[in-house]
């Protein structure tokens, strides 16, 4: 059987881990995620990492691997996880990617364009000017110097936007210069699982899930976290709405509610996103559902 990758993928709240972890045990395997912030060793309530049990029940690559000072990027994530696949195969036929960060996904599966060093300082401006002003200021930023991307990007999500931001200022060049769209091949086989519900269900799923994660402790690891509130990890729903809290901006009960609204934003970003990717196979998440599929589709 050729190495194969099975990538577990679809929005935030739906069950991917549950699925994955069933997954990477019926083949005695080990787990890559592809969380942009599960790899931080500082953040765990808001990023809904894995639980301590649960890691010790798969090894998992890519979750506490890395420090909220670090600076990752989509690019640093398809390194990672190649060379972590390559160790997977030495021992496996079967690798097991789980997550919700599109792109890491696409770099992981298609390679990326190569886009040059981004002036750190340009970086940093962006992301408080972001903070102070919302994206309104990105959206207007971006309608002026770079027409293109605001045309046709994604101009309600505030971190490819301030991607598009920091390129266009940092190169003077928009981002669609960078993207030849030139696909890499890989020397493995991928297969692409998405789990989705009903609307309905997974909003109800985020919304408990966010009543349980404030029952955990989360305003307590948000407030520990305030030093670091201008560095990019930071940059997340469930640390930023608290941190308005924090300023006195707004009450606890409104920071959470605004935590439950935009973390169901993001979801649908998240659909919207990998809906684009005809490649992925559409699945309920149940172990029994896309463990039947598997068994038809692995070329064992």
């Amino acid at each position: 059987m050729k190495n194969t990758c099975i990538i577990i993928c679809g929005p935030t709240a739906v069950g991917k881990t549950s699925i994955a972890l069933n997954i990477a045990k019926q083949f005695s395997t080990q787990i890559i995620s592809a969380d942009s912030r599960q790899c931080y060793r500082e953040l765990n309530i808001a990023v809904a990492k894995p639980t301590v049990a649960e890691l010790g029940y798969v090894h998992h690559y890519f979750i506490n691997s890395h420090a909220i000072q670090d600076n990752l990027s989509a690019a640093d994530f398809e390194q990672y996880a190649l060379s972590a696949a390559g160790k997977i195969f030495q021992q496996n036929n079967i690798a097991v990617m789980v997550g919700g960060t599109g792109l890491y996904i696409k770099a992981f599966c298609e390679g990326l364009d190569t886009i040059p060093s981004i002036n750190e300082a340009i970086r940093n401006n962006i992301i408080s000017t972001y903070q102070q002003e919302g994206i309104g200021w990105l959206q207007e930023q971006l309608k002026i110097l770079d027409p293109v991307y605001y045309a046709s990007g994604e101009m309600q999500n505030p971190q490819r936007m301030m991607r598009a931001l920091e390129v266009k200022l940092s190169t003077g060049e928009p981002i669609s210069a960078f993207q030849s769209g030139n696909k890499t091949a890989r020397d493995f086989n991928i297969i692409k699982i998405g789990l989705e519900l009903p609307r309905e269900i997974l909003y109800s799923q985020i919304n408990g899930r966010v009543d349980a994660m404030i029952e955990m402790g989360l305003v307590e690891e948000a407030r520990s976290l305030l030093p670091f509130r201008n560095l990019n990890a930071l940059q997340t729903v469930g640390y930023r709405e608290l941190f308005s809290y924090f300023d006195g901006e707004i009450s606890l009960s409104k920071a959470i509610e605004l935590i439950k609204q935009n973390t169901r934003h993001y979801a649908k970003r998240q659909m919207t996103w990998f809906k684009k990717d005809e490649a992925i196979n559409w699945l309920h998440p149940d172990i029994k559902i896309v463990s039947d599929y598997l068994k038809r589709n692995l070329e064992i």
